[in-house]
């Protein structure tokens, strides 16, 4: 049964290619109570980071078409069919928020 989930922490946007490509690492701790949202993106990778994250793949609409759990720096998500952005979470988001395929994710922009 799909539901939507409210995130607890404020989540920061990367809609720009610069903002994409810098992404998270300039973040030199692990992510704590915030997120980051890259749009256009339906795919990352690790390189250069120092701590894993968790990844949530939206559709246009904010619906959950796939997660990551436990993402390890220096490794690759290829593209995920329908996605059009991806959220960049703390670790342990997935599993705590009960984040599943189908949800829909709803977050300050």
């Amino acid at each position: 049964m799909s539901k939507t989930i409210f995130l607890p922490f404020p989540i920061n946007r990367a809609d720009t290619a610069w903002s994409r490509f810098v992404g998270l690492l300039s973040h030199k701790g692990p992510l704590v109570d915030k997120g980051l949202l890259l749009t256009p993106c339906n795919s990352i990778h690790m390189f250069f980071m120092w701590h894993p994250i968790d990844a949530v793949f939206l559709d246009k609409s904010n619906c959950v078409v796939k997660t990551v759990s436990y993402l390890k720096p220096w490794r690759v998500i290829l593209p995920v069919k329908n996605a059009h952005s991806t959220l960049e979470l703390p670790v342990g988001t997935v599993k705590k928020e009960k984040i599943r395929v189908g949800d829909t994710m709803q977050f300050n922009k």
